[in-house]
């Protein structure tokens, strides 16, 4: 399959039917919905229930991720079907004892408002524009102006913190981490996804700077810096440490918090947000076999 468009609504929605057509294999449905009403999908393989998770475009200006996600879920899909192996790896007895769920777009109003502005706000058109101030292209809240990965309430009180020292008092593009925690409904349906499905390792997709991070607190496993180390070491990517306000608040921080289980960050591509669409291909064939090896491992 081609994934050559942005993720709006309509195409996300299109990508999605066709993947399911063409791969009897894979299910899906909504895990909830946005602020505005918008499903979110979630794409399944295998068990769902102790699941690998990849999670992507919880940022509107990252909505790249999600292509990358959509397509390795496309390829994964045929060689399991067909019994190969991908990038070397024997995915099919992996996908038998543990199953891969991918949220392509976490935050599809944030996306929708990236992409065609006040428009994709739609009855928040208004108050979006007053929050962008006209820059939508670096837009990366939903569509009440909180940014959905700094909702997720580890660390809150220093987070809270950190935005009042930075000037963030309120509604913004990003960065203003909400009136409280688990605030947001897209929060609140990924933290259920996890909980009722048991979800055994999380991989939070956002871009650029070709880094994963591994650490949260004491409640990290010991085993999840190997695991990072194993992941860069098959696309070149360093193993690094978050800073200043990407250090709390992040859905894999409040993931080893809650659960006490491996949980990354993976940073894809370089530049500035939004990446390019022409740096598609490129950062795809570069991070296939990292992703191939998160879903073994």
């Amino acid at each position: 399959m081609e994934f050559t468009m942005p993720p709006v609504s309509a195409n996300l929605e299109n990508y999605i039917k066709n993947i399911t057509k063409l791969h009897p294999c894979s299910k899906t449905f909504s895990m909830g919905k946005t602020v505005l009403g918008r499903k979110i999908p979630v794409l399944c393989i295998g068990k769902t229930a102790g699941s690998v998770l990849f999670a992507g475009a919880t940022h509107g200006s990252e909505w790249l991720t999600s292509l990358v996600l959509l397509r390795f879920f496309d390829e994964l899909c045929t060689a399991f079907e067909h019994g190969e192996k991908l990038c070397g790896m024997n995915i099919c007895k992996s996908l038998e004892k543990r199953g891969l769920s991918v949220i392509p777009v976490l935050n599809p109003d944030g996306v929708e408002i990236n992409i065609r502005g006040k428009i994709g706000a739609l009855s928040s058109g208004n108050k979006a524009e007053r929050i962008a101030k006209g820059d939508f292209e670096h837009w990366n809240a939903n569509a009440r102006g909180v940014d959905i990965n700094h909702n997720f309430g580890a660390g809150w009180d220093i987070l809270q913190s950190m935005e009042r020292k930075n000037g963030i008092f309120g509604p913004a593009p990003g960065k203003y981490g909400g009136p409280k925690a688990f605030s947001e409904p897209e929060t609140r349906a990924v933290c259920g996804f996890c909980s009722t499905f048991d979800v055994k390792r999380l991989y939070s997709f956002h871009s650029q700077g070709e880094e994963i991070f591994w650490y949260y607190g004491a409640k990290t496993p010991m085993i999840s810096r190997d695991m990072a180390e194993e992941f860069a070491s098959v696309c070149g990517y360093k193993v690094a440490f978050p800073s200043g306000m990407a250090s709390h608040g992040g859905l894999k921080d409040w993931y080893i918090e809650r659960f006490g289980r491996p949980g990354f960050t993976v940073e894809i591509g370089l530049g500035e947000n939004p990446l390019p669409i022409g740096d598609f291909e490129a950062i795809y064939e570069k991070l296939k076999p990292a992703l191939a090896r998160a879903v073994v491992m």
